[in-house]
């Protein structure tokens, strides 16, 4: 995998990390969701006139991503109601790069090396070792795993109709606007004047993660044109070291030992991918 490839992906992840966090602190989480998701369709929408047109191959293979974002951000929502982050969010990045390097494998035919297979193996075993504990919230865990599987079925489906667009760009760019104006349009339904009350007071905050989600994806997107999709989904899941140090260091939720070795695992899975 090229250096310049690798940096980017661990910048996406860092985003990725970061508009989480904002859902996470959020005091409503679904409409904290709604109002990130509705900022990226926005931010998508004013850049669509100078992106181009993606090939229409690509045309169902983002629309079904979209819908299936639907569930995706209501599952988040939930798996941040009921657990921590630094619980929830490693279970749902962790488990489905395991999941898209078995289906990548039978249905876009890609074939990885050995190197490869040890680095998905390395980060996925690192980031469950921080997530299952005897003290794990159950329910919280469920969804999470749940929300991986998620995960795992739109990453397949963007690493297929990302390469047939033609134009990455343009593809996050429909991906995010679809994805984005159902659920805000949810969230504002339900209860709008709570909806318009959050965006007086955390519009910034909405706006920066809006962004982060839209370049975190674009990014991770981009780079499965260039490398096989099951390599930059184990990578991409490094966020959860992101993840961690924010939950730890700005949500003051507990850390320990575990989150060390798991931080040591998922680095020795990243050198992997980067030799293979």
């Amino acid at each position: 995998m090229p250096t310049h490839v690798l940096l980017l992906v661990l910048f996406s992840a860092l985003m990725h990390a970061s508009w989480n966090a904002i859902v996470k602190s959020g005091e409503n989480k679904l409409e904290e969701a709604g109002l990130v998701a509705g900022a990226a369709a926005v931010m998508a929408a004013c850049v669509l006139p100078f992106a181009g047109t993606p090939a229409p191959a690509s045309w169902p293979w983002f629309i079904a991503s979209a819908a299936i974002h639907q569930i995706y951000f209501v599952l988040v929502a939930a798996a941040y109601r009921a657990g921590d982050m630094g619980h929830t969010y490693p279970l749902m990045r962790g488990t489905a790069p395991l999941i898209v390097a078995l289906g990548s494998a039978q249905l876009l035919g890609e074939t990885l090396t050995p190197a490869s297979w040890a680095g998905i193996g390395l980060i996925c075993g690192g980031i469950l070792l921080l997530a299952i504990h005897r003290h794990a919230n159950h329910r919280a865990t469920m969804i999470a795993v749940a929300n991986a599987m998620v995960i795992a079925l739109y990453t397949v489906i963007d690493g297929t109709g990302v390469r047939l667009s033609g134009n990455s760009v343009a593809y996050v760019l429909w991906l995010n606007l679809l994805s984005g104006v159902p659920l805000f349009m949810l969230v504002w339904l339900r209860d709008r004047r709570k909806v318009w009350s959050m965006m007086r007071t955390n519009g910034l905050t909405a706006t920066i993660g809006g962004g982060c989600k839209l370049g975190a994806y674009g990014l991770a997107l981009w780079a499965m044109t260039q490398a096989p999709v099951a390599a930059i989904a184990a990578l991409r899941e490094s966020s959860v070291l992101f993840g961690v140090a924010i939950s730890t260091l700005i949500l003051r939720e507990n850390s320990g030992m575990r989150r060390i070795i798991t931080a040591a695992l998922i680095a020795a899975g990243a050198a992997a991918l980067k030799l293979a």
